[in-house]
């Protein structure tokens, strides 16, 4: 069995750059990423990166924030975070990102919904790519091993303290435990629900579920505005400071917060500016290909949907995931010793009830290098342990595993989609969707596929059962 001190999960900017912090702090980690390497790059492009670039300090961002979530974000999350907008374009600057650029040789700072000032900076459509591909390799340079294509089962705890993960080799279909002082959760989030489980599978809050972690923020599903209607297409808030707009059918302007109402309404690129085109041709390209519309000529109908999720398991300015325990009066919060969580995968406050256009993409990287920062300091400090408890993991897993492959009832699409419709439901019965959900993880899945190597039906099976128990945290929250 294979020792780390530190395992990071995940494929995408928080968990790259919680690694790549965590090495520079002298702990090289190991990098688990079921989605295969380069598929972090895949995210939705629904904004770039908020800083505040044209501003004396981040004061207004700051304010901005706690305007838009609300009494659920954590002021001093807040400040922290958008304090570190500016050094952390700095620093992607710094390792070869190139910035859409002003006049004058400024970084491109757009206007974006609920922020006062233009913010919004990136690579136009390509930001989440771009960051992710410098971000690898940063990793790369580092000597950081990345086991890809392993699907994480659960994480081994003893007394609150973690003690190793149990993961599936995907290629070989063994079962491969590693024994470890940290386990930083930093994956995608679970808006697969909502439409395909590949497109967030939501790993890392399944996983904190099954460590008896309770999870916080469920209760806040953010909608993106821009989200093309009958096909599922996101297209980045950016377009609405580069000439983009958002229109009622009778060509009046209204805003996001109309859109999110479900009030009928397009989104008109026609007089995008010219300088701006070029940033935004892959969103051109998809658009032309799945619809057959030329954004230069044609208007699109808008549906909100869901593109990004922000609840996940809690932490605190360092990124340790939190626990509440009675002690003999009001709750006081501990930490889940050695777990982390940063991204998509966490609830640190930052974002409320919803979050603005680019603080996202600077969440991931704030979290995540938080995270690494410490799991590397504190990880050369303590023990491994727990060899028993690893090996009883193990063969749970194995169960598990033989229960899937032998087990009956739905196909795997038939439960996704049963599962999506579900999840819907709750928005007007909590207790229907509930039931139908248990009905769901109660019927199982019927696989066509039993074999043992690279079986991604397998695979995807049991992706959805974690989505199930995150589907019901969803459903039970608030």
């Amino acid at each position: 069995m294979e020792s780390r001190e530190v395992v990071v999960i995940g494929s995408g900017p928080a968990a790259l750059r919680a690694a790549i912090a965590c090495s520079d702090e002298g702990v090289v980690p190991l990098v688990i990423d079921e989605l295969g390497i380069g598929s972090g790059s895949g995210a939705p492009p629904v904004a770039g990166l908020a800083a505040s670039i044209d501003e004396l300090n981040a004061q207004s961002h700051t304010e901005d924030t706690l305007a838009a979530g609300g009494e659920f974000c954590n002021e001093s999350i807040v400040s922290r975070t958008c304090n570190e907008g500016v050094q952390t374009l700095a620093e992607l600057e710094r390792w070869g990102l190139t910035l859409r650029r002003r006049e004058g040789g400024l970084p491109h700072a757009a206007p974006a919904p609920g922020h006062q000032v233009p913010r919004l900076t990136g690579c136009g459509d390509s930001t989440v790519r771009e960051v992710t591909r410098i971000l690898e390799e940063q990793a790369i340079k580092r000597g950081i091993q990345r086991n890809a294509d392993y699907l994480p089962l659960s994480i081994v705890s003893d007394n609150n303290q973690v003690r190793g993960i149990v993961t599936l080799n995907i290629s070989s279909g063994e079962i491969e435990p590693f024994q470890t002082k940290a386990v930083i959760l930093a994956s995608e989030g679970h808006q697969g629900l909502w439409s395909n489980p590949n497109e967030g599978s939501g790993t890392g809050a399944a996983l904190a579920l099954s460590a008896g972690i309770e999870l916080r923020g469920m209760g806040s599903t953010p909608r993106h505005p821009l989200t093309l209607r009958d096909c599922g297409i996101h297209i980045p808030m950016d377009v609405l400071g580069s000439g983009g707009r958002i229109r009622r059918e009778n060509g009046d302007d209204i805003g996001s917060e109309e859109a999110l109402k479900g009030e009928p309404c397009v989104l008109d690129l026609r007089g995008m500016d010219p300088d701006a085109e070029a940033w935004f041709s892959q969103t051109s390209l998809r658009i032309r290909d799945r619809l057959g519309l030329d954004i230069t000529k044609d208007v699109m109908p808008l549906s909100p949907g869901v593109a990004y999720t922000t609840g996940g398991a809690p932490c605190d300015h360092e990124g340790r995931v939190i626990f509440e325990q009675q002690n003999t009066g009001d709750p006081v919060s501990l930490w889940h010793t050695g777990l982390y969580a940063a991204g998509r995968s966490a609830n640190t406050g930052m974002h409320g009830n919803s979050p603005l256009p680019g603080n996202i993409l600077l969440d991931d990287l704030v979290s995540g290098k938080a995270a690494g920062v410490h799991a590397a300091t504190w990880a050369p400090t303590n023990h491994f342990g727990g060899s028993t408890q690893i090996e009883q993991a193990v063969q749970e897993a194995s169960d598990r595993i033989t229960l899937v492959r032998e087990g009956g009832g739905m196909t795997v699409g038939n439960f996704a989609s049963k599962l999506s419709s579900a999840i819907s439901t709750g928005s007007s019965s909590k207790d229907a969707a509930l039931a139908e959900i248990h009905n769901i993880k109660d019927s199982g899945i019927r696989l066509t596929d039993t074999s043992k190597v690279m079986n991604t039906e397998m695979v995807e099976a049991l992706r959805l059962h974690g989505l199930a128990s995150v589907a019901e945290a969803i459903i039970t929250s608030g």
